[in-house]
């Protein structure tokens, strides 16, 4: 299987395709559970489709151009985890194709076929949730057209209007995920030691990735908001987190392999003396961007597979010559095939096999999945507010008021003493009033208490933690 892409053909990107939809076949054929944070994705765009505005009348940490996207999905295709999906799939063929692309063009490895772009398909398909239009795997799609760039320069004299366009797409890979922002420091370090750049070059690039950052904070200039988009997307990012050890147990228990087989490709590269002086450089940028994707691990806003879809590319670099430096050619196909067979396997078990084979519910995601009939019967298609963690609630509600992520909806919530936070609360409620409020922190009593007339506006009901809007009708 392994010769198979090994010929250098263009009719190979067909077989890139068909790959994609054999892995693909069982989220068309059984959905997977949705999970919260593709739920919340939806929900911002649902929001930013009625006309609310993020980061001012959506307190959200999500990265703008991101929930732009979010906001077109919305108004093309509403609520549809399968659209979402689909155009996540385009994403990773396009990533694969590109990738391949370059690592021919510009002889990154020791011969030209088509074995990274297959691996680049097969590693982004080891868990089902890389398959969701996440923002990491939005924003690792500039990052790799950036890469590309780079690489082109270190192959070039003098300062071209590349260099402007790396900064560009390194700035728009940020602004679609914000820890990417660290590959910033990745690629200038990678400019200065492997491409002799002059200072002119340093700063057009610069220039590049300044230009996109000044024209979103132009626009919440003029639309006097600035305050917000630094309170819920550039505050929040860098706020402490406690990460649950379950979730990189889950992480390991998904990509480990991959990673295995990386570091067994790092070494045998290490050990190749063939290799010319520009392929060695691209190793070390490589290694560079693995170690920026560390780093960037503790700006993650949780852990799950997606948020890693920024290692595929240096762990599809050092993979592929895992096996092409293999002097056993039948073991290197016998890896290979085995490498493939595994994955189809896991990703067909957990739609026919319910999961039977899994390690732990941390490699099934338990902990990101919308928990069924978490709410009445009767609230459903209803304009409500969670205070609290989301766990579900919306998938079948509507969201009411700017507090749609309890992280940064705490801001208001656990300083109820604060004049200027009580406000805050009122002035959301006023704007757009839910129907229900499911108080999982038991908040509002204190929060009636220092606005009496909001108080007055809803009671309880017979659900413990869940109050209704008086004069609201049972309709959105």
């Amino acid at each position: 299987m392994l010769s198979f892409f090994r010929v250098n053909a263009p009719y190979q990107i067909l077989s890139f395709i068909v790959v994609l939809m054999i892995l693909q076949v069982p989220l068309y054929i059984s959905s997977p559970d949705l999970l919260i944070p593709e739920l919340q994705w939806m929900l911002v765009g649902e929001k930013m489709s009625q006309g609310f505005m993020l980061y001012r009348d959506v307190w959200d940490n999500l990265s703008p151009l991101s929930a732009a996207v979010y906001w077109g999905m919305d108004e093309l295709f509403g609520r549809s985890p399968l659209a979402h999906r689909t155009v996540a799939n385009i994403l990773i063929l396009f990533q694969a194709v590109y990738f391949n692309y370059i690592s021919s063009e510009r002889q990154l490895f020791t011969e030209r076929n088509y074995v990274p772009g297959v691996l680049y398909i097969l590693f982004l398909n080891v868990s089902f949730d890389c398959s969701t239009l996440s923002p990491a795997l939005m924003g690792t799609t500039f990052i790799l057209l950036a890469f590309g760039t780079l690489i082109r320069q270190m192959q070039r004299e003098g300062v071209t209007d590349e260099v402007f366009e790396m900064g560009f797409y390194l700035s728009v890979a940020t602004l679609f995920y914000l820890p990417m922002g660290l590959f910033a420091l990745w690629t200038f370090a990678s400019m200065l030691l492997y491409t002799g750049a002059t200072f002119r070059r340093h700063t057009l690039a610069f220039f590049g990735y300044v230009f996109p950052f000044a024209l979103i904070l132009l626009f919440y200039f003029f639309r006097n908001a600035l305050d917000d988009l630094s309170q819920n997307l550039l505050t929040s990012a860098f706020r402490t987190r406690r990460y649950n050890f379950n979730d990189f147990i889950g992480v390991l228990g998904v990509l480990g392999g991959v990673f295995l087989m990386a570091g067994l490709g790092f070494f045998q590269t290490l050990s190749y003396p063939r290799f010319i002086n520009y392929q060695t450089r691209i190793h070390q940028i490589m290694m560079l961007w693995t170690i920026t994707a560390v780093i960037s691990i503790g700006l993650m806003p949780f852990i799950a597979p997606m948020q890693f879809c920024v290692f595929i590319p240096p762990l599809v670099m050092f993979s592929v010559n895992f096996f092409m430096l293999m002097k056993r050619r039948w073991m290197a196909e016998v890896l290979f095939l085995g490498l493939f067979v595994v994955l189809f396997f896991f990703r067909y078990q957990s739609t026919f096999l319910d999961n039977a084979f899994s390690i732990n519910e941390s490699t099934r995601l338990e902990n990101l999945k919308i928990q069924p009939s978490l709410l009445p019967e009767q609230i459903r298609q209803q304009k409500i507010l969670v205070i609290g963690e989301d766990e579900g609630e919306y998938k079948d509600n509507f969201p009411a008021t700017a507090y749609l992520n309890w992280e940064l909806a705490r801001y208001d919530f656990d300083n109820l003493d604060s004049y200027e936070s009580v406000i805050s609360i009122f002035d959301n409620f006023q704007a757009d009033p839910p129907t229900y409020v499911i108080d999982k922190e038991k908040l509002l009593p204190v929060l009636f208490k220092r606005l009496p007339e909001l108080g007055e506006l809803y009671q309880p009901t017979q659900w413990k933690g869940i109050y209704q809007r008086k004069s609201a009708n049972s309709s959105k």
